[in-house]
C-alpha cells in the first residue's frame, strides 16, 4: 500500500538520505522506489473499476489516490512588491484612484468649457499635432529604454527578463508573507519528528546537496514547512521558506515524483520568479495609468468609465499577466527536473505525476478550465512537455555517474494501468477468455 511504502521510505531512508555517499543514497533510492512503484501497480491491476463515494471523494483504499483535490496544484505565489514594501503596497492602489481622479477632472473641465472654446482646443490641437505626436512618442521611448535598461539574465537558463526591485527589499517582504503563513497555519505545521516532515526535510537536502556548486541554491538557507491539509500544493517563498501541504504527499506515487515537484519549487526560488512576476505586474500597472485616465476623460458617463476599466485590466490580465505566469511555472519544470537529474532522481516519473492529477480530476469530474484562463499551464500540456524534457535530463543523469534506471519505464506502466482502469474488465465479459496480457507493446487508449 501507499501507507506502507512511505513508512518504507522513511525509515530505510533516514540513514542514508543525510549522508554524502550517493550510492549509498542511490541503492536505497531505487530499491524503495521499485517497491512503491510494485505496490501502486497491484493496486492498479486489482482495481479496475470502483465507485465514487457520494462526497466526492475515492475509496479510502486507493491510496494512490487518496486525496481531496480542493483546488489545481500550483505553486509560488507571486508577491508585488517593491524596493519599499510597505511605501509600495500604500502607493500602488493610491496611483490609480489619482488616475481616475484625474481623467474625470479632465472630462468635467471639457465639458464645462462653452462650445466655442471647445472648438478652439481642436484647432490648437490639429495646428500642433506634430508636437503633440512627438511628446506621446518621447513618453513612449521613455517606457522602452527603462524597460532595456533594467533587463538582467535569468540564472541557469539565461533568459533576458525585466527586474527594477532590489532582491534584499523584496525577501524582506517575503518575511512579512512569512509571518502571515505561520500565523494561518500555526496549529496545523507537522513537528520534525513527523516521518512525512523528515522525507520532505531528506529529499529536500538532498536536492539542495546535489546542486550545491549552482551560487543560488548555495546561498538561501532552505527551511520547511510541512502543512497538515489536504490540499495538493507546495510553494516557496523568496527567502527559502518552502512550505508543502500533506496532500501532496498523498498525490505523489513515490519519491521520484515529490523530489520532481520540490525540485520545481527550488526553481522557483533560484530563478528568482516572484521577483520578475513583480516587476513585470508593477511596469504593466504604471503603463495602464496612462490608458486608464484616457478611459475616465473620454467615457461620457462614469458607469461607462468603470465598463472600461474592467475591459483594460481583463485585457492586461489575459494577454500579459497569464501567459507570463505560465511561461514562468514552465521554466520551472525545465528546471525542477534538471535540479532532480543531477540528485539522480528517475526523472521519467515527473510527467506522470501530472498524468495522476489529470486522471484525479477526470474520475472525480472537476472542471476543466481552458489553459488560457489559467496562470498554470494544463495537466496534459505540462506532462507532454515534460516528457520532451526528459531524454535531456537522463544525459545529464549519466553525466553525474548516476546509477542505471530500472525496467519498467513508470510512463509505460502507468498508460497500461490507466486504460485497465479506465476499461471494462474483459474477464467480467468474456469468463472463458484468457486473462489479457498487461505486457502488450501499444494499445489503443480511448478518451476519458
Amino acid at each position: 500500500t501507499g501507507n506502507y511504502c512511505r513508512n518504507f521510505i522513511c525509515k530505510g531512508q533516514r540513514c542514508h538520505l543525510n549522508v554524502s555517499n550517493t550510492e549509498v543514497y542511490q541503492n536505497a533510492h531505487h530499491r524503495s522506489g521499485r517497491l512503491c512503484s510494485q505496490a501502486s501497480w497491484t493496486l492498479w491491476e486489482k482495481t479496475l473499476s470502483f465507485q465514487i463515494s457520494s462526497a466526492g471523494q475515492l475509496p479510502h483504499h486507493f491510496s494512490a489516490w487518496n486525496v481531496q483535490i480542493i483546488r489545481p496544484f500550483h505553486t509560488s505565489p507571486s508577491l508585488q512588491a517593491a524596493p519599499f514594501p510597505l511605501f509600495w503596497i500604500i502607493v500602488k492602489p493610491a496611483q490609480k484612484l489619482f488616475a481616475i481622479i484625474l481623467g474625470r477632472s479632465i472630462r468635467k473641465w471639457w465639458k464645462a468649457l462653452p462650445p466655442h472654446k471647445q472648438e478652439l482646443f481642436k484647432e490648437s490641437a490639429r495646428k500642433n499635432k506634430w508636437k503633440i505626436l512627438l511628446g506621446v512618442s518621447s513618453v513612449g521611448v521613455l517606457f522602452v529604454v527603462f524597460y532595456f535598461t533594467h533587463l538582467e539574465e535569468t540564472p541557469i537558463t539565461g533568459r533576458p527578463r525585466l527586474l527594477v526591485f532590489g532582491k534584499e527589499h523584496f525577501r524582506e517582504l517575503s518575511q512579512m508573507e512569512y509571518e502571515m503563513l505561520m500565523e494561518k497555519y500555526k496549529s496545523k505545521m507537522l513537528p520534525e519528528t513527523d516521518a512525512r516532515y523528515q522525507v520532505v526535510e531528506r529529499v529536500l537536502g538532498h536536492l539542495c546537496e546535489s546542486s550545491k556548486d549552482i551560487p543560488q541554491v548555495s546561498a538561501l538557507d532552505w527551511v520547511i514547512h510541512v502543512v497538515d491539509e489536504p490540499e495538493v500544493n507546495a510553494f516557496v517563498l523568496p527567502n527559502g521558506e518552502v512550505f508543502v501541504f500533506t496532500g501532496l504527499l498523498d498525490a505523489a506515487s513515490d519519491i521520484d515524483q515529490l523530489s520532481f515537484i520540490l525540485g520545481h519549487e527550488i526553481a522557483h526560488a533560484v530563478l528568482e520568479h516572484a521577483a520578475e512576476k513583480a516587476s513585470l505586474v508593477h511596469f504593466l500597472d504604471f503603463l495602464s495609468l496612462i490608458f486608464l485616465t484616457v478611459i475616465w476623460a473620454i467615457c461620457p458617463r462614469d458607469s461607462l468609465a468603470v465598463v472600461g476599466q474592467w475591459i483594460q485590466s481583463k485585457l492586461q490580465e489575459f494577454m500579459f499577466d497569464r501567459p507570463y505566469s505560465r511561461t514562468l511555472e514552465a521554466e520551472a519544470d525545465k528546471v525542477g527536473l534538471q535540479f532532480a537529474a543531477k540528485a539522480c532522481v528517475d526523472v521519467r516519473a515527473s510527467s506522470v505525476f501530472w498524468q495522476q492529477l489529470e486522471l484525479a480530476d477526470t474520475v472525480l469530474g472537476q472542471q476543466k478550465l481552458p489553459e488560457w484562463l489559467s496562470t498554470h499551464p494544463s495537466y496534459e500540456n505540462r506532462a507532454e512537455r515534460l516528457d520532451r524534457l526528459i531524454p535531456e535530463a537522463l544525459k545529464i543523469r549519466e553525466s553525474c555517474n548516476c546509477p542505471s534506471l530500472s525496467e519498467p519505464d513508470p510512463r509505460l506502466v502507468f498508460k497500461l494501468t490507466k486504460q485497465d482502469f479506465l476499461e471494462p474488465s474483459e474477464d467480467q465479459e468474456l469468463p472463458n477468455s484468457t486473462k489479457r496480457n498487461i505486457s502488450k507493446p501499444k494499445r489503443d487508449f480511448p478518451h476519458a
